[in-house]
């Protein structure tokens, strides 16, 4: 049985995850369809990627995952389908895929994009303003029923990237960013262990607040104390114990973090 995840911004009120979900399985009704996410915030496209990221390795080989946050719907943005490692991937070519196709390159693994410019594989009537229900709905259905994706469209190499995810050096350190606020009030930055090069001596400064050093976990340290470590993402964050540092610290993605290195 083939795999098949959707991830919208379409929240769960409306009927255009069902509309989807009825044309993949009118399609391939042996697939499975799992939805990873529909609560991305309108239009986001960072917040996409990064579900992305985080969520596709543990889906095995052969996977299909679809995408739509697609704020560029009906313009002259490309609808793309990917083969980024050994999973496939279709959406809008907009940047949702930054994380998918930068880890593959860092793999060396297989890459294979394509430009969704065959009909054949769409449904019959397409709208100018929902092509998750009329384009990426039945090619990766198609996908999941062994269709190879030269014969979805034409290959490109400039699927688009996002830019702003990567930390600033700066003397003694880097100035980095909350790029994520989970459903807890972590605040996730971009900075790894590797950046951080596993020093425990940093100062992090952050809406005002200092914080020294890091902590392996939670319970490190009292209850509502305002504390910092590498989460299951391995990924700096900064968090308050049993409490949310985005409403101790007032602070929204986008908002900067220096970190200091033994200070």
């Amino acid at each position: 049985m083939k795999i098949l995840t959707l991830t919208t911004d379409f929240g769960t009120g409306d009927f255009g995850i069902g509309q989807m979900q009825g044309v993949i399985w009118k399609i391939a009704p042996e697939t499975r369809i799992i939805d990873l996410s529909h609560d991305i915030s309108p239009h986001n496209i960072d917040q996409a990627a990064l579900m992305l990221g985080r969520t596709t390795p543990y889906f095995p080989p052969g996977t299909v995952h679809i995408v739509v946050v697609d704020p560029g719907v009906g313009t002259q943005r490309r609808a793309i389908a990917a083969a980024l490692g050994n999973q496939f991937f279709v959406g809008p070519d907009n940047g949702v895929f930054h994380f998918m196709l930068e880890n593959a390159r860092k793999a060396g693994g297989p890459i294979t994009i394509v430009h969704l410019n065959n009909p054949e594989y769409w449904l019959s009537d397409v709208t100018d303003v929902f092509h998750g229900r009329d384009i990426f709905s039945p090619v990766g259905a198609y996908i999941s029923k062994g269709v190879t994706l030269p014969e979805l469209g034409a290959q490109i190499h400039d699927a688009i990237q996002l830019d702003g995810f990567q930390a600033a050096p700066m003397p003694g350190g880097w100035q980095a960013k909350v790029i994520e606020i989970d459903h807890f009030g972590n605040l996730q930055v971009n900075l790894s262990p590797l950046e951080l090069m596993n020093s425990q001596e940093v100062q992090i400064q952050v809406q005002g607040a200092e914080i020294h050093g890091l902590v392996n976990t939670f319970g490190d340290r009292a209850q509502g104390e305002l504390i910092a470590l590498i989460d299951s993402y391995d990924h700096l964050c900064i968090s308050i114990v049993n409490g949310s540092a985005a409403d101790k610290l007032n602070a929204q993605v986008g908002v900067p973090v220096f970190v200091l290195l033994n200070p």
